[in-house]
């Protein structure tokens, strides 16, 4: 029966290309089909019958008999159209092409391989990290499930790993930065970004990288935030837009670098992608987190000069700032019904002037104290173990010395040093009690003191509420940095290459999908057609799927086939129509540089 409703939908659309229509007469009590178009005769509509199906068990045997020569096929559509629509908008294809070299493997000026440039070989590779990341030797098992071939009209089955590998090593690494630059301005001219706060922030990835593989130097162990600690690590810092987290910087780094370093080595760069991508330095300002603040940091912004900033201190180094604030917190407005108190001042901090904001962190407040529980849980139950030993009779004699320092050992720790009371009775030779108990006081104390912000900023105009909003946007980056590890989309990982070449390249092309997407992203919530994350927008396109059907044709050896869109629910076709990617894949606009260096 779903064979019969395919055709009858499939004879639609053959005969809707005439204007025809199939009907149905009821003659002697038996139903007859027609295939019926209407004419004028006279000046007056009237049906022509085009053609006589018969009865409808004559009609489903000749049906029957279509279905042998037709193929009906879909793939996923929506997401791999709307990568490619703003690849071609950006004519990113050419621009990479710009800077490829030609490997000593090769002959020819630039590499071809399988009739596809390099260009083109990173940008299929990126848009296969979007939608579905996977090995490059298992790209064509995806791809081949996507409309991509027929968009393109280009053969990709021959595209596995050592393709990528062969044009990857044609992309100098001094290049990624000048290819990056030159899309963004590409990006400044065809969209309104919004840009005036600029997010910064570090993180790293793991690799499985061999620790005796000496090709490698970038991936080093390091503290890392996946708690991989095992492994060989690449880190990389970003900068995002505030508004619409489109990357406007990367640059991937040795993993046992830390963040202030790695911070000192890009501030300058940073500076300059702004000025290059036009933005007036007075209209924005940086913002980072404390980890990335030195003394000579700051010291390097100032001796650059023109940018602005929004940074954080730690607490700890700052106890004097805390004290001060003690009963001058003033009650702030934050909009939207919320209210913080706040303690502003100025103070010289490392040589500088800067204006300072002091207050509590609700979520930050929380989950330090909910550390401060568990940690005391795990001392509580060491204690609990170690009391019960000392109970056993048949335990070993022990020294009060050893004992006290195996205790002190235990009841140490960040935020929990002195909230842990104990004594040690010794009842005989060797043999001890031992009691404990929470400290409720100091607990309290510790408790009061847990989480305190500290900002500072040159912005000395700004309101107290602007900084503080400017501060927690920040947070926006670590989303960015969520998408790049999620492993159903934009994933960093898997990544197979053990060369510090290779694997910034890897990273450029991750970097470049994540681009593209957050530009689909920005096109349909600016015209209101989406407001999902940017992993439910990607499922959504996914779903979008185009259906070939495929018949035999009258000529011995020709096939013919039509492409249609399948149905798609209200909001899939808003944000196709946002998109303006409706008729893609009829108009199928051509990628330029995809087999030519043009």
């Amino acid at each position: 029966m779903l064979i019969l409703v395919d055709l009858i939908v499939y004879m639609y659309y053959v005969y809707t290309a005439f204007m025809a229509s199939i009907q149905s007469k009821i003659s002697r009590g038996n139903k007859y089909w027609y295939i019926v178009e209407s004419k004028r005769v006279n000046g007056k509509p009237r049906p022509i019958v085009l053609e006589y199906l018969g009865k409808p068990d004559a009609l489903l045997r000749r049906l029957r008999g279509l279905a042998d020569s037709i193929k009906i096929k879909s793939y996923s559509h929506g997401a791999v159209a709307a990568l490619l629509n703003i690849a071609a908008e950006l004519d990113i294809v050419p621009i990479i092409n710009k800077y490829i070299n030609s490997p000593r493997s090769y002959t020819a000026k630039k590499p071809l391989r399988n009739n596809l440039t390099a260009g083109a070989t990173y940008l299929l590779g990126s848009i296969g990290r979007v939608c579905m990341p996977t090995s490059k030797l298992s790209w064509w098992q995806w791809a081949k499930e996507t409309s991509l071939q027929y968009l393109l009209s280009a053969a990709l089955s021959k595209i596995d790993s050592q393709h990528f590998w062969d044009l990857m090593d044609a992309l100098p690494e001094d290049a990624i930065e000048k290819i990056e630059c030159e899309i963004l301005q590409k990006v400044m001219e065809k969209f309104a970004i919004s840009h005036d706060s600029l997010f910064y922030d570090t993180t790293n990835f793991f690799t499985f990288i061999h620790t005796t593989n000496s090709k490698c130097t970038i991936a080093q162990r390091g503290k890392n935030k996946q708690k991989r600690y095992d492994l060989r690590q690449v880190g990389m810092a970003l900068v995002v837009t505030r508004q619409d987290l489109i990357p406007l910087f990367h640059h991937t780094y040795q993993g046992n670098m830390n963040d202030a370093k790695v911070f000192g080595q890009v501030i300058k760069k940073i500076k300059t992608r702004m000025e290059t991508l036009g933005l007036d330095l007075e209209k924005h300002s940086l913002v980072f987190d404390r980890g990335n603040n030195s003394k000579a940091n700051m010291a390097m912004i100032k001796k650059l000069g023109g940018i602005h900033y929004v940074g954080a201190l730690t607490p700890y180094h700052n106890k004097q700032l805390i004290a001060d604030a003690d009963e001058k917190y003033e009650d702030i407005d934050l909009g939207d019904d919320q209210y913080m108190r706040v303690y502003r001042d100025k103070r010289e901090i490392w040589g500088e002037e800067r204006t300072v904001l002091i207050y509590v962190s609700r979520g930050l407040k929380s989950g330090q104290i909910r550390g401060i529980y568990q940690n005391l849980e795990k001392k509580k139950k060491q204690l609990k173990e170690l009391k019960d030993d000392l109970l056993n009779p048949r335990a070993k004699s022990k020294t009060e010395e050893g004992l006290t320092k195996k205790i002190q050992g235990i009841v140490k720790g960040q935020f929990i040093t002195g909230v842990i009371d104990w004594h040690l009775t010794q009842k005989q030779e060797g043999k001890f009690t031992l009691d404990f108990s929470i400290n409720e006081k100091k607990l309290q104390e510790v408790e009061d003191k847990m989480g305190f912000r500290i900002l500072m900023t040159d912005r000395h105009q700004w309101s107290s509420a602007e900084i503080i909003k400017a501060y927690l946007g920040q947070s926006k980056v670590e989303y960015a940095f969520k998408n790049t590890k999620n492993p159903y989309h934009i994933a960093f990982r898997p990544q197979f290459h053990w060369t510090d070449q290779k694997i910034k390249v890897h990273y450029f092309m991750c970097i470049l999908g994540y681009l593209l997407t957050t530009l689909v992203q920005y096109k349909v919530k600016s015209k209101k057609a989406f407001e999902g994350n940017i992993d439910n927008l990607l499922d959504r396109l996914n779903e979008i799927r185009l259906t070939t059907l495929l018949e035999e044709s009258d000529t011995p050896g020709r096939i013919k086939s039509i492409h249609k869109l399948e149905e798609m629910d209200d909001e899939q076709q808003n944000i196709m129509q946002a998109l303006e990617i409706n008729d893609y894949h009829v108009t199928r606009p051509k990628l330029n540089g995809l087999s030519v260096y043009n």
